[in-house]
């Protein structure tokens, strides 16, 4: 029987919504076989939670009020110092599309940015693999990644990600080609990742399909199908948000650490030589 390391616990944890557990929460070890940096570990710890009847807004605001009032029992106030800057977690926090925060720091008009020709070529500046072929959502994600997440000072809520990147969110209601999803960016890095869940079975299968036909075309972060989970949605899952908090970067934040090495006790490391 072949086992495997789990790169996430959130398709279980929801399979819990659909047997009427309405909050759900663990803090798990996951597993990913990325490259080794100052932000990224093989294994690294998660907090994650579910919430029936809730929606990713509420979780911004539950966020605010969890890491600032952590803040405030470590400091005694909500600003503390990393690296030599201050980090204030007084809210309310920024709050800043995918989109505007490519015009901001790209220096180009944001409406430029729905012009697929436009940002194709910027993609092609950055070097961003199959930049000839990509959707227009792939492309802004990654042109987002390149030029403006690391300047990102936050805390800032970084919202309307494109639906291609987001194979388990819930499409927004105006504009299907965005989902209602954030993440949160605190100096540069990614501390948690937060959406309304996607609970249509029909949508989520074809979703699905869509990773696998992407890992078929070499994406190999691209999900696989997951008939069981497909059934469980198809029983019912209530409208409902999650977050996943990385405990790792946040204990880097809090205790002034520059590297995920220095708050893991066994980190893994490259090989000598």
């Amino acid at each position: 029987m072949d086992l495997y390391f789990r790169i996430a616990p959130e398709l279980y944890l929801k399979r819990l919504l659909v047997g009427g557990l309405e909050r759900v929460f663990e803090i798990n070890r996951n597993f990913r076989n990325e490259g080794i940096d100052t932000q990224h570990n093989p294994e690294f710890t998660m907090l994650e939670f579910y919430q029936a009847y809730a929606t990713f807004e509420d979780l911004m605001t539950l966020t605010e009020d969890m890491l600032s009032s952590l803040a405030k029992e470590l400091f005694g106030e909500m600003k503390f110092q990393y690296q030599g800057k201050v980090v204030d977690f007084t809210p309310p926090w920024e709050r800043i599309t995918v989109a505007q925060a490519v015009a901001r720091y790209g220096g180009v008009p944001e409406a430029r940015l729905s012009e697929e020709g436009f940002l194709r070529g910027m993609a092609k500046e950055l070097h961003v693999p199959n930049a000839e072929t990509a959707s227009s959502g792939d492309l802004l994600a990654a042109v987002y990644e390149g030029v403006a997440e690391r300047r990102i000072e936050g805390p800032a809520f970084v919202t309307e990600y494109p639906i291609e990147v987001s194979p388990l969110s819930r499409r927004n209601d105006l504009r299907p080609h965005i989902v209602d999803r954030f993440e949160l960016i605190v100096r540069g890095r990614e501390i948690a990742n937060a959406f309304s869940e996607l609970n249509d079975p029909a949508d989520q299968k074809y979703r699905f399909e869509e990773q696998l036909r992407r890992r078929e075309r070499g994406d190999e972060e691209a999900h696989f199908l997951d008939d069981d989970y497909i059934r469980a949605l198809e029983y019912g899952m209530p409208p409902a948000a999650g977050e996943g908090i990385g405990i790792d970067r946040l204990v880097m934040l809090f205790t002034d650490s520059p590297s995920i090495r220095e708050v893991i006790l066994f980190p893994q490391l490259r090989k000598e030589g």
